[in-house]
């Protein structure tokens, strides 16, 4: 059946109705007019309720992709035609519903029907995880449009949320690390336990050792030997899950900023051949997945780490490494994406990698926040304001002391603003791999 909503159009004509009810009450004779007004538009607004489309005669149906992008805006289709057997036009509005959270354009339209049409609307969700899609609710118009008969479609609905995958290709990543203030250029050098790529001429500046003598004796001029960083090697990617991923920064989750460069890295080591795993771990381990290699491995990736919270507990990096490495493990590059906050967490942290230390390579990518570095170098014009220099500048300074130790125990480490994490993150792992370091 629905029930009725006055219109506007209605609601314009109420307020009119004032105006002569309050000349009644100065002067009684035209009350009788201004009621007899008031009947009319009560009862044209009874017959266009009772004349308006009922919801057996519009059919609904939600067209959403099962896997979204988290800070991406995302189509939401909704299909509207008419029930077999009706023919008359129907105007109306439609309002779909989805879970409280992300930002939503369009999901309340207009719509005049007179077959079949489909709306558009976008939903960009802030963080990752699960979206619940709800009711939708139609406002079918009488013909007078004085009034609508609003009924509720209950259409559940659900969707996965996904970091955004589109970034992970090697377009978007030679770009990234183009535009990437942190991420340092590269030089192919010579250096042990690189595979060989193929020959071409010597050209000058090149390293003499790289010449190919054999080759330079049968062709009668210098050629040199190229080579390409080894496959099939080992990466391990740690994402921290603890307290100092909790907060925001820049308008996201830092924990969103980790995941998004696991992908990212994911994606590149798994592309030049090496075999990728990723832990994600708090107080205890909540996701790992060991290292293996291919295509399948990067979507086994995404979906472990889309659901991943951060908790408001203590990291434990030694519970982490120990279980990585607990049946043993062949040299690896273990990258661990966190935030170095305080001294005390970091020393927890370089205890463990001096462990890994010859045996592994250890390399932290860590978040810098740019407003701490605004904070800190900024000239203060109040009290409140020189203190909050005062402790940016404290929180700058242990920061540069932590990452300090951390390379005096022999970790390379990368910090970087969320705009850059990721990008800088790739550039150090391509880094290791040109350099022949792993």
């Amino acid at each position: 059946m629905g029930r009725p909503v006055p219109t506007t159009r209605a609601l314009w004509l109420a307020a009119l109705s004032l105006i002569p009810s309050v000349v009644a009450v100065l002067s009684p004779a035209i009350a009788p007019l201004v009621l007899a007004f008031d009947v009319a538009l009560v009862a044209l607004v009874v017959i266009d309720f009772l004349r308006a489309a009922r919801g057996a005669e519009v059919e609904v149906n939600r067209v959403v992709e099962p896997v979204l992008s988290s800070g991406r805006a995302n189509v939401v289709k909704l299909e509207l035609r008419l029930a077999p057997g009706v023919t008359r036009s129907v105007r109306g509005e439609v309002r779909d519903w989805v879970t409280p959270g992300p930002i939503v354009a369009g999901h309340r339209q207009r719509f005049e029907l007179t077959g079949t049409t489909q709306l558009e609307w976008k939903l960009t969700p802030a963080t990752r995880g699960d979206l619940q899609f709800g009711p939708v609710t139609l406002r079918l118009e009488g013909p007078l449009g004085l009034c609508a008969r609003q009924v509720t479609r209950p259409l559940p609905g659900a969707a996965k949320v996904f970091p955004d995958l589109s970034v992970l290709t090697r377009d978007a990543l030679t770009l990234a690390r183009a535009d990437d203030q942190a991420a340092r250029r590269i030089v192919r050098v010579r250096s042990e336990g690189r595979e060989f790529e193929s020959l071409r001429e010597y050209r000058p500046g090149d390293d003499r050792r790289s010449i190919d003598w054999k080759a330079t004796a049968r062709r009668g001029r210098p050629f040199v030997r190229q080579h390409q960083p080894e496959r099939n090697q080992q990466v391990l990617l740690l994402l921290d899950c603890g307290r100092h991923m909790a907060g925001e920064v820049e308008g996201r989750r830092k924990l969103d900023h980790a995941v998004d460069a696991a992908l990212r890295l994911a994606k590149v080591a798994l592309d030049q051949g090496d075999l990728v795993g990723v832990m994600a771990f708090g107080k205890d381990v909540k996701r790992w997945l060991p290292p293996r290699k291919g295509a399948e491995q990067l979507r086994a990736i995404a979906q472990a780490l889309y659901q991943v919270e951060a908790v408001l507990e203590e990291s434990n990096y030694g519970a982490a490494m120990d279980r990585a490495f607990a049946r043993g493990a062949r040299r690896s590059l273990v990258i661990v994406l966190t935030d170095l906050l305080d001294l005390e967490t970091a020393q927890s942290l370089l205890l463990r990698t001096r462990r890994l230390v010859p045996r592994h390579l250890p390399m932290i990518v860590s978040l810098q926040d740019a407003d701490v570095h605004r904070v800190a170098t900024a000239v203060p014009q109040t009290s409140a304001e020189a203190y909050q220099r005062v402790v940016a500048a404290r929180l700058e300074r242990e920061g540069e002391a932590t990452v300090a130790r951390l390379r005096e125990g022999g970790a390379r480490v990368v910090r970087g603003t969320p705009a850059v994490f990721a990008s800088a993150g790739v550039s150090a792992y391509l880094d290791v791999k040109q350099r022949g370091l792993l």
